[in-house]
């Protein structure tokens, strides 16, 4: 099968998660198109690779439990429609409890080999340096939050507004045989077993309290990466430096990252740690492991001294230290309307984390939604919105209907990049969750518990019966 169709081709600008996926969309629905990567040209401050679809953060797609979690209903959608993305990380996924995640250089791989492959696609490394040439009627512009600044100056220039950023930082990895496991121990929270784990599918470092409080100073004291031009640019609170959190309070890390419940110290059981850093497995072989919730932006040298204060760390030695990136994202409420299309320029559309959604799954999944949009648009049809009870349309209502400050509204909230959540989905129908027979007190967890499951049901029946259509 050669690369011709009797279509125009769609242009992607992009070839992250995002850029990936709306290319795999379109030209699954014999669609022809040409995907622009300036990596192999121009690189990033984050990327390392050439590759498409490269994760430069953590390498979890987070749970995978699609009947009481919303981003595990998001993954399950996702396959349903025949996402690229997906298909690959479940094809590279490493344990990681009740997670996804993946072997990162397996799944960029996965992905890079089956956009080349397709008969549909052209992969052109090149740097898009403006808003896509009126002749590419359907355009996707899916750069992410590492946008070019050259494009992301023609895009503020067109739409006259500003453009919001963010910091994003990047979590250490430590070779494994370099773990001091006379000290740590093999565990999943809970002891969850998740797909293609065990139970203990993390590596657990105790701390009693005098080691908290020590680690907490040296993170306090730490030495920084400056903001430079960036300065007063707001950090995106899912995604916090860990020494912005200990600044926030000292208890703030033994209530997060490093929470020590659900653990049992294998070499000590009878003693219960006062804070735990898990580490996860970041590669298929196992000799990676990356610090969960360590995003930093402390300089290196830094790093390497304060990180190893961490109790079976001493002697850690580390493939890649954290590091600090900027994130770039538009004001797509005001800017798009739901089809994600820039108003004021049909046939424009914007995908990934750059329309102010937040992680790799919400990314790839506005990027599936963008391309079988513009799919749709090309061969003449209307494009049929998910329904808003699903994960899709959801996080595509919060992109595109979040709320927007006015004048007459002083300290509302403006848009803010959002992780998938229950949030976002409508509420159930009334006696859409009854108490169950022969239970005399239902509410609280149970309640909550039984809600969560109804509306993971309600959306993928609801995004099975959209994809029919």
């Amino acid at each position: 099968m050669t690369k011709t169709s009797s279509h125009t081709p769609i242009h992607v600008i992009g070839g992250g998660l995002a850029g990936s996926e709306a290319a795999w969309q379109i030209a699954e629905r014999g669609i022809p198109v040409i995907l622009h990567e300036m990596r192999g040209v121009r690189g990033t401050d984050a990327h390392k690779t050439d590759g498409l679809a490269e994760l430069v953060c953590s390498n979890s797609f987070r749970s995978d439990d699609a009947t009481s979690n919303a981003v595990g209903v998001l993954h399950a959608e996702m396959r349903l429609a025949g996402s690229l993305i997906m298909r690959s990380a479940d094809a590279n996924q490493v344990p990681a409890g009740g997670a996804l995640a993946v072997d990162r250089d397996g799944f960029s791989d996965a992905v890079t080999a089956a956009i080349e492959d397709h008969p549909l696609i052209t992969v052109t490394r090149e740097e898009v340096t403006g808003l896509p040439p009126e002749d590419w009627d359907q355009a996707i512009i899916a750069t992410g939050p590492l946008t070019a600044p050259s494009l992301a100056e023609a895009i503020q220039a067109r739409t006259g507004a500003d453009s919001l950023a963010f910091f994003d930082a990047i979590a250490p990895i430590v070779h494994t045989g370099s773990i001091d496991m006379d000290i740590c121990w093999y565990q999943s929270r809970y002891d969850k077993v998740g797909p293609g784990g065990t139970g203990k599918d993390y590596i657990n470092c105790p701390m009693d309290e005098a080691q908290y409080n020590a680690f907490i100073d040296a993170l306090i004291a730490g030495d920084t990466t400056g903001f430079k031009e960036w300065e007063g640019t707001p950090y995106f609170d899912g995604c916090l430096p860990i020494e912005v959190m200990a600044e926030r309070g000292r208890e703030t890390l033994r209530h997060g990252p490093m929470k020590p419940m659900g653990l049992t110290n294998a070499h000590n059981p009878t003693v219960k740690p006062y804070a735990v850093v898990q580490l996860r497995q970041d590669n298929a072989l196992g000799t990676l492991y990356n610090m969960v919730g360590f995003q930093t932006k402390l300089k290196y040298g830094a790093q390497a001294e304060i990180f190893r204060l961490i109790p079976g760390l001493e002697n850690a030695e580390f493939a890649r230290l954290g590091g600090l990136h900027r994130n770039t994202y538009i004001n797509s409420p005001t800017l798009l309307d739901r089809s994600l299309t820039l108003k004021g320029r049909p046939g424009l559309r914007f995908a990934g984390q750059i329309t102010g959604c937040e992680g790799y799954v919400e990314s790839a999944s506005i990027g599936l939604l963008a391309g079988r949009f513009a799919a749709a648009e090309r061969q003449g049809a209307t494009p049929i919105l998910p329904p808003e009870t699903t994960a899709f349309g959801a996080l595509l209502n919060h992109i595109t209907g979040g709320h927007i400050v006015s004048d007459d509204e002083p300290g509302k909230r403006s848009f803010q990049p959002m992780n998938i959540n229950f949030g976002l989905f409508p509420p159930l129908e009334p006696g859409t969750v009854t108490k169950p027979d022969g239970v005399k007190r239902f509410r609280g967890k149970d309640k909550a518990l039984a809600k969560k499951h109804a509306t993971a049901a309600r959306a993928l029946e609801d995004c099975a019966r959209w994809l029919k259509d």
